[in-house]
Formats: structure tokens, C-alpha cells, sequence
């Protein structure tokens, strides 16, 4: 019973929810600068610029609206994504502390925990928005071979139909890595949080709270990008995976072949490509999220009139 309560608690309800909000609206202010990013990663004959004249070497040869292509499936992938994230990580954090302040180890194996929920929940949204994303766009490389979806729906269809089911899950491996980057973000956010509530349970300030949202961010961002660009590269397809009956073998060959590949075309740097905008886009994003989830969380939770046991928990 005590179980069930903490997993269909209002108060993971609220923490997903804002959440979900928080990383929405980051994420549609800052979009372009994803764009930028994922052009970088993916289209390997562009030579890396800064992020600004991505951006307007884009608007030039695709329209003033081409850095929010895909905004719709990104937006949808992105809320549905944030909100497993935030009520799995709170739910399991409530399960496992109960009523104990957390540790930077339990937030990192809770992070990790929920990650994975995440990662099999969502692949497939992630793997569709990509390929919408970068429909239509101007490529360096001529070996990648142009999709023509009319939107989520058909982009799913045409998929499966093509290629099969398992395409939707498309860099699940490096995906499954990667919950290291949420779980790292989540551990350095609150640890911060915790030092400088330390003694003194209270809301920080807005400043305090876009600043260590900013420094975790980064943190994780730089620690993981390699295999943030090899998932991007198997999202969009454009990689002939091994046709091994085992996925896990296949998944991390793929994965070695791909970063072997880049760093012996480009360089140790090559692996690293697009970082600028990722940290750009990536930490100036999830601040603004932090920000948004931690004042949308706090005015709701004040409306409860749980505010003060809120922050003594947390």
C-alpha cells in the first residue's frame, strides 16, 4: 500500500508535470540552437563553423522557418520524455529515502533507474522527430539518402514498413549509455541544491537556481557528448547496422565502429564536433528548465500548503 501511494503520489504528479512544462518552453526558446547542433553532428562534410553562421547558412538556403523544422515532433517527444523522466526519478527517490535527505550516490542510481524507463518508453518518438528534423535539409554528404514523411503518423508507418519495428529503437544502445548524462545532470543539480540549502531548508532564488542548472548541464553534456553524436548518427538511419542475431553485439559494435570511424576521419576533436552548440543550446536550455520546474513546482506545492515539509524532504 505504502508502495503504491509513493508511485501514484500527487506529489510526483506535480514534479513530472512541471517538469514536462519547463523543458517545453526551454526548449521551443532555444530550439535553433538544436538545430544547429544536430546539422553538425549528423552531416559530417560540413566543416564546423559557429553556431551563429550554422544558423544563417541554414536560413539562407532553407527559409527564415528552417532552424524550427521538426519543432512539433521534438515538442512532443521532448514533453512526453521529461514527464516519464521527473515522475519516475521522484517516485523511485521517494521509494528509496524514505523520508531520509538523499545522497549524491542514491541520486545518481536513481537517475540511472529512471533513465532506462525512459530510454525504452521513448525511443521511438526520439527516432521519428530526428529523421523530421532533418528532412529537407541541405546535406554536405551525398551518401545520405532523403526521407519524404508527412508527419509523426506516417513517419512511424513508413518505418516499419521499410525497415521494420526495430528501427524505432534505432540508438536504444548509446540511448541506454547515455542515462548516464540525466542521472550525472541530476546528481550535480542536487547536490548543489542541497550545499546551498545547507542548514537552512529554503526556495533558492531564481539566479541560484538557472546558475547550478547551467553547471550541471555542462558537466553532463561534455562527459557524454561522443556517444550523444553516434546516437544522433543511428536515429537518422542513415547507418547500415550489423545484421548479428544478437542486438546487444550488434549495438555495441555499431557504437565502437562509429566513434573508431570519426576520430580516425577527424581527429580525437572530431568526436567533440557540434559541442559548442550542444553546450550552447543544451545548457542554456535545461537553466531555463530547472528554473520554470522549480517555480512551477514551488507555487504549486505553496497552494498545497506544502511548502515548508516540501523543502525539509528535499
Amino acid at each position: 500500500m505504502t508502495m503504491a501511494s509513493e508511485v501514484f503520489s500527487y506529489e510526483s504528479l506535480v514534479h513530472a508535470v512541471s517538469g514536462a512544462v519547463g523543458s517545453v518552453t526551454a526548449m521551443t526558446v532555444f530550439f535553433p540552437l538544436d538545430t544547429a547542433r544536430l546539422r553538425l553532428q549528423v552531416d559530417e562534410n560540413r566543416k564546423a563553423k559557429s553556431t551563429p553562421a550554422i544558423l544563417a547558412e541554414i536560413i539562407k538556403e532553407e527559409g527564415l522557418l528552417a532552424p524550427y523544422r521538426g519543432w512539433f515532433p521534438v515538442i512532443c517527444s521532448l514533453c512526453c520524455s521529461n514527464f516519464i523522466y521527473f515522475y519516475c526519478f521522484h517516485c523511485l527517490k521517494a521509494s528509496w529515502q524514505k523520508g531520509n535527505q538523499s545522497t549524491p550516490r542514491t541520486d545518481l542510481i536513481t537517475g540511472i533507474a529512471a533513465g532506462i524507463v525512459n530510454v525504452l518508453v521513448t525511443t521511438p518518438l526520439w527516432v521519428v522527430n530526428t529523421r523530421l528534423k532533418l528532412q529537407g535539409s541541405n546535406f554536405r554528404n551525398a551518401d545520405i539518402r532523403p526521407t519524404n514523411y508527412s508527419g509523426i503518423l506516417d513517419a512511424f508507418v513508413q518505418i516499419i514498413r521499410d525497415e521494420g519495428v526495430g528501427a524505432l529503437w534505432n540508438g536504444t544502445f548509446p540511448s541506454l549509455l547515455l542515462v548516464l548524462n540525466p542521472a550525472i545532470q541530476f546528481m550535480i543539480y542536487e547536490g548543489l541544491k542541497r550545499q546551498l540549502r545547507k542548514g537552512v531548508p529554503r526556495e533558492l532564488s531564481s539566479l541560484e537556481v538557472f546558475l547550478i542548472g547551467a553547471v550541471a548541464k555542462a558537466v553532463a553534456t561534455s562527459v557524454t557528448y561522443p556517444l550523444q553524436t553516434i546516437q544522433s548518427v543511428l536515429r537518422f538511419g542513415q547507418y547500415n547496422m550489423s545484421t548479428e542475431k544478437s542486438k546487444l553485439l550488434s549495438g555495441l559494435r555499431a557504437v565502437k565502429c562509429l566513434l573508431l570511424n570519426r576520430a580516425r576521419r577527424y581527429g580525437m576533436l572530431g568526436l567533440f564536433k557540434g559541442l559548442e552548440a550542444k553546450l550552447l543550446q543544451t545548457v542554456l536550455t535545461a537553466a531555463l528548465m530547472f528554473l520554470l520546474y522549480e517555480k512551477i513546482a514551488s507555487c504549486t506545492f505553496r497552494a498545497m500548503g506544502l511548502s515548508s515539509n516540501h523543502y525539509k524532504k528535499r
